[in-house]
């Protein structure tokens, strides 16, 4: 869905990063809107945002030049979601306390719309008492705050304070929840294909990149649940997720295994091989002659449906990915596995697999299938998560 993003530029040397997290939003169908303050200007200029966002950038030099209107409040009135970034702790530090002294302060304060903070500075200024009460504070007056990365700092030493790099800033724009809507949740997610080995060199696995479930899990966490990602992909997550990697179906069930007691939600999106080698070569196959290769293969453990044979008070989800027959196969599957919910989704060109775009229809005992009309990943993460927290 196409949004009128206002990013907000502060003084902080992060800011050259900015062109492009406007760009990528551009990409991404947003029209963008730039302000900065003086101070960001220092950093990364006026001309270089204009440029990538194909609009004028508002600073205090220019607010005045069309007295036709208030450049920041109608700059307000044309947003639907702002971003503060690089977010100063000086910036922070204003906002918490109402303070309106330049363009990005004074349009902030007229905007009554989803406000998102990316905090980025020395982390000795992160973790002071002052500021930290200001983010408590911004968070309570119902700003969303993205958590600075640990990293390489511009002091030259790592640390907590690093901006996020730009995929996770996109993935917490683009999974902001208007509701904490599984606040007090707790919610396993799997994703990825698993790689089951052969020798040293070569495995079996699948075309699954694991962007479904890590869609899942970040608007899981964006919706307030307290969640715990397994997975065999590397995808932008989002910092209060927890993640945990693994890369064979049996590293997968057994971390499945650990956390499930304590979920009260379990959505297995992975895609899981069905099969394994009955034994892993330690050292590389060699072809030998023009004969063929056989290999011994072995039934994986069926995650899904240890869950839904094991579960107590847990909501348990699977996916069902068809190249054919998508609901009767769909069907079969729920009551095989004893899901409280399937979302099956079928797998083709432009869809599924590897793809930005997915389309599913949602299966429940006793209820007729419910289809989720083609959408980004996001979407269709978040209105899977709705029909969860409903059944919830």
């Amino acid at each position: 869905m196409t949004q009128h993003i206002g990013v907000f530029v502060t003084g902080g040397i992060a800011a050259y990063k900015v062109p492009g997290i406007v760009r990528d939003l551009i990409k991404a169908g947003h029209e963008v809107r730039v302000a900065m303050t003086p101070s960001a200007a220092a950093f990364v200029t006026p001309t270089t945002l204009a440029t990538v966002s194909k609009a004028q950038v508002l600073t205090d030099a220019d607010a005045e030049q069309n007295p036709e209107h208030v450049a920041h409040v109608a700059l307000a009135h044309w947003m639907d979601l702002a971003v503060v970034v690089p977010a100063t702790a000086n910036t922070l530090a204003k906002l918490a306390f109402g303070l309106a002294d330049n363009v990005v302060t004074t349009t902030l304060l007229a905007f009554n719309g989803p406000k998102l903070l990316v905090p980025a500075m020395n982390d000795q200024m992160w973790q002071n008492p002052q500021t930290q009460q200001n983010i408590a504070h911004l968070k309570a007056l119902g700003f969303r705050v993205l958590q600075p990365a640990t990293g390489f700092l511009a002091e030259g030493y790592a640390a907590v304070g690093r901006m996020p790099e730009p995929s996770v800033i996109a993935a917490f724009i683009a999974t902001y929840q208007p509701a904490a809507f599984l606040a007090g949740r707790t919610v396993l997610v799997t994703a990825g294909g698993t790689r089951e080995r052969l020798d040293p060199v070569r495995y079996l696995t699948n075309d699954s990149s694991g962007k479904m479930g890590t869609a899942l899990a970040n608007v899981a966490a964006a919706a307030g649940a307290r969640v715990t990602l397994i997975t065999t992909a590397t995808q932008p997550v989002l910092p209060d997720v927890t993640v945990v990697k693994v890369a064979s179906a049996a590293q997968m069930t057994q971390a499945v295994l650990a956390a499930f007691a304590e979920s009260d939600v379990a959505i297995m999106a992975a895609a899981v091989a069905d099969y394994r080698p009955v034994s892993a070569a330690d050292l590389k196959l060699k072809k030998t002659g023009t004969a063929g290769l056989s290999l011994e293969l072995t039934q994986t453990q069926d995650i899904l449906k240890t869950l839904g044979t094991t579960k107590t008070h847990q909501l348990v989800v699977g996916f069902a990915a068809e190249t054919d027959h998508l609901l009767a196969n769909a069907q079969q599957k729920l009551a095989a596995k004893h899901a409280d919910l399937l979302v099956a989704n079928r797998v083709g060109p432009g869809i599924g697999f590897n793809q930005d775009v997915n389309q599913v229809t949602l299966l429940a005992p006793s209820r007729e299938p419910e289809a989720v009309p083609a959408a980004s990943k996001v979407a269709v993460a978040a209105a899977i998560l709705h029909r969860i927290e409903a059944a919830l």
